[in-house]
């Protein structure tokens, strides 16, 4: 049973195992060292010092930010032990090793070297073994690879464009390594997730990129960010943190990225095409560009962005390669009769959950009608419960006759529906806030929304749409923008639900209702609220009676359980 040092190193520890993955980004907070991921089985426990062993990761890219905050803020696991690859969090071990001088160790394990390491109680990793209850399990250095590196490749690695670049192409080519590439691609342009204040790392970090002179040398936009940028100050936002967000952001604007500040790079009118090899973050991001695009992106951990941004250049691996697209599990839905648009988010959410490592096709949708906001609600939910960086829809998206079904099939029932929609619908009737625009609303779903938003807002029912700066001009030309500010909804650009804070979030709201199947799984750890989910039509109900359904939707009412 041998395994493989991915980031050698010396540590010890008691063993905290889990066979669920768990996204860094809103499932730990940075400051505690605490699992706040209120649907993962280790919530409420402390991950500091022990040593993690879990199968991979799952959900944002941005838990390399949110592991390089543990390492400074020293409250880091002593090391990580997964069975399947693993990026995200291996790249702010990296960083926090390579840049800060807080090493964390990685390993990864065959199947029953996990197994052994799992059900173990103490851990102590050598650099040649890692030692559970006395059992040594020997390890291997990852091997080195002889990557194939054009001329300008080289001249960067060996330092001819400035440190900056160096240190760029040095973590490319380690990745390069640990994802199995021989050589690297070009990409045409990069999208920076990085830019959200969701920790004290991501300030550190791209000052001292900028610092060191690093610029981009593709076109490159941005995520959201943590303020409206242009009016938070007005907002009643808390200086320190406004002006901290704000220098975040104009980091990376220094460096040359675009100030486009979306989650939804795909509504710009830059949106990559069929067969381009882009450099993007963002899980939503990066799962949308694949599946409903065709475009190709691995799904690249935040600060690997900026790198492959700076250079051009990523690893040539996983969906890069067309081979590495195919589904490998088959989920066919029995579709329940009369659905409303809540489907698609709790399809994405239910896929990851049952293809937390794999891509899968999802199949028995032929006969629906799903629009472009149907599947981005669908891959956003996707990207929270799966590793994976895309899926398939037979009959939907354009890749999905590429491949040949798998073999491996999972039959997904409207019962199986009905259980996500209560994981998702855990708070009371009454609700306080609607939440809408995670990821950003396009402009279909501002109209929608509009239409709906008929009548009067329920006094203490607040309603706040973000969106980016791109439509938002465009519902200002339009008059959506006043019918929906008429209706008494906010409507803020820059921000989305993954960085609101308080008092943009109304500080006296309790619960929650959204649309979003990934807000309202990350809602309760990431706010501290209460949270309701459903269509867009229920939440427009909701905005105007303050109170959510009772119970579930007449389609996945236990009585109405027909199946087409």
């Amino acid at each position: 049973m041998m395994g493989q040092a991915v980031i050698a190193g010396r540590a010890s520890g008691d063993i905290l195992a889990t066979d669920e993955g768990l996204s860094f980004w809103g499932g730990v907070d940075p400051l505690t060292g605490m699992v706040i991921d209120a649907h993962h089985p280790l919530c409420g426990q402390s991950i500091a010092g022990r040593v993690l062993v879990m199968p991979t990761t799952r959900g944002s890219c941005s838990g390399s930010g949110v592991m390089l905050d543990l390492a400074l803020n020293g409250i880091a696991p002593a090391g990580f032990v997964f069975r399947e690859n693993e990026d995200v969090v291996t790249l702010g071990a990296m960083i926090a090793g390579r840049m800060f001088d807080r090493p964390v160790p990685v390993l990864r394990l065959g199947a029953d070297a996990f197994d052994v390491a799992a059900n173990g109680k103490t851990a102590v990793l050598t650099n040649a073994a890692l030692i559970v209850d006395g059992h040594a399990l020997p390890l291997a250095p990852l091997p080195v690879a002889d990557l194939v590196l054009t001329d300008h490749d080289r001249a960067m690695l060996d330092g001819s464009d400035g440190p900056a670049r160096r240190i760029a192409m040095e973590v490319i080519c380690a990745m390069a390594t640990l994802q199995g590439a021989d050589t690297l691609v070009d990409v045409t342009q990069g999208h920076i997730d990085g830019c959200i204040l969701a920790n004290a790392a991501n300030l550190r970090f791209a000052e001292t990129m900028a610092e060191m002179g690093g610029h981009v040398t593709i076109p490159t936009t941005m995520n959201a960010i943590s303020v409206d940028h242009g009016n938070w100050r007005s907002q009643g936002v808390a200086p320190d943190f406004g002006l901290r967000a704000a220098r975040l952001a104009d980091a990376y604007v220094k460096m040359g990225a675009r100030p486009t500040f979306t989650c939804a790079p795909y509504l710009l009118a830059s949106a990559p095409k069929a067969g381009e090899n882009i450099g993007w973050s963002e899980s939503n991001a990066v799962i949308y560009a694949n599946t409903v695009l065709a475009a190709r992106t691995v799904k690249h951990p935040d600060y690997l962005d900026l790198f492959i941004a700076m250079t051009g250049r990523a690893p040539l691996s996983g969906v890069y390669l067309k081979a590495n697209r195919a589904p490998l599990v088959r989920l066919h839905l029995t579709l329940p009769q009369g659905h409303d648009d809540a489907l698609w988010p709790m399809l994405g959410y239910i896929a990851g959950q049952l293809a937390p490592d794999r891509i899968p096709i999802l199949t028995g949708l032929e006969a629906t009608d799903p629009s472009r906001d149907d599947l981005k609600a669908m891959c956003a939910a996707f990207g929270t419960t799966s590793a994976a960086p895309m899926l398939h829809v037979a009959g939907h998206t354009p890749e999905a006759g590429d491949f040949p079904h798998p073999k491996r099939q999972i039959a997904v029932s409207p019962a199986d529906l009905a259980r996500v929609w209560a994981e998702l619908n855990r708070g009371p009737e009454q609700i306080d806030l609607i939440a809408l625009g995670s990821p950003h609303f396009s402009l279909t779903e501002c109209h929608a929304f509009a239409a709906l938003a008929g009548g009067t807002r329920a006094a203490g029912t607040d309603v706040i749409v973000t969106v980016g700066q791109n439509v938002l001009a465009v519902i200002l030309a339009d008059g959506t923008l006043a019918q929906l500010e008429a209706f008494g909804a906010r409507v803020i650009p820059d921000i989305c639900w993954c960085s609101i804070t308080e008092p943009i979030f109304p500080p006296d709201a309790r619960t929650v209702m959204t649309n979003s199947g990934k807000y309202a799984h990350y809602a309760p750890g990431l706010s501290g609220r209460e949270v309701r989910f459903g269509s867009l039509a229920d939440c427009a109900a909701a905005a105007r009676t303050g109170h959510a359904p009772k119970s579930y939707p007449a389609w996945l009412a236990p009585e109405n359980l027909t199946e087409v």
